[in-house]
């Protein structure tokens, strides 16, 4: 392990990511503050929906934003890089093992979405006004669940980023993201499905399931939720699996 090359890779992602910072601020929080100003602001004021729903609201929110910005922030050099720019090729002859770029691309994503969460919870707040009623009860659960979260994303990235082509890229948003959000937990709790009992079990193997529900159970824990044992084990053991498969999949895809 080359700890400088390794930081100095880091130094240099960081550099392209706040050159592209406003580019990455529409493409990964536009969508959920707006979704935040139209149900957790017009629709409560106006009376539509109840005013408790935005406290339920929120914890989806970050988790929507910090998934998909590790897995964008991940996922999308990886395509051009492997496919298009062929940078890659740069970074395999840097002085250190090919296993650390990949790792150093997961922690890059992962410093992303942690930035991610901590801009759209604020933003998020001042949109919806008062009346949120958030209860910080579990402050190191919060940061755990909020670390884990933001290693499922950038490893979820490390994965589709070197499985899937150029041309996939709107396969990869309309038959993995579009239903990974609606099924996902984000806008409302898990046991809102039970009515569906088949779905309700069905959506277990969406990781969005368990960041939403884990954030919810430490921001809202009024709210009904996952329990939080279940929710750090599997978000331990999808991390995991997705890191294994995406180190894999990085290390053939480099080779070859």
């Amino acid at each position: 392990m080359n700890w400088k090359t390794f930081f100095a890779m880091l130094a240099r992602d960081a550099h392209v990511a706040r050159r592209n910072m406003i580019p990455l601020i529409l493409q990964t929080m536009l969508q959920p503050l707006l979704f935040v100003f139209i149900f957790g602001r017009v629709m409560t004021t106006s009376g539509l929906m109840p005013a408790a729903y935005k406290s339920m609201l929120l914890p989806g929110i970050i988790a929507i934003s910090m998934v998909f910005t590790g897995i964008q922030a991940v996922a999308m050099p990886l395509i051009g890089e492997f496919q298009f720019t062929r940078e890659i090729e740069d970074r395999l002859l840097a002085p250190m093992n090919i296993g650390w770029l990949a790792v150093e691309k997961v922690v890059a994503g992962m410093i992303q979405a942690l930035i991610a969460g901590s801009v759209v919870f604020p933003a998020a707040w001042l949109l919806m006004g008062s009346g949120l009623a958030l209860n910080m009860g579990h402050p190191v659960t919060f940061v755990a669940i909020a670390v884990l979260v933001s290693l499922f994303s950038a490893a979820g990235g490390l994965t589709l980023g070197c499985s899937i082509g150029q041309t996939q890229i709107g396969l990869m948003f309309s038959l993995v993201l579009a239903p990974m959000i609606f099924f996902g937990c984000a806008y409302y709790p898990w046991s809102a499905l039970n009515s569906f009992p088949i779905l309700q079990k069905a959506v277990l193997i969406n990781p969005l399931v368990y960041a939403s529900e884990g954030f919810r159970a430490t921001l809202v824990p009024q709210f009904p939720h996952l329990p939080i044992p279940a929710i750090l084990v599997v978000l331990l053991l999808m991390d995991a699996a997705l890191l294994v498969a995406g180190l894999n999949r990085f290390y053939r895809k480099a080779v070859s």
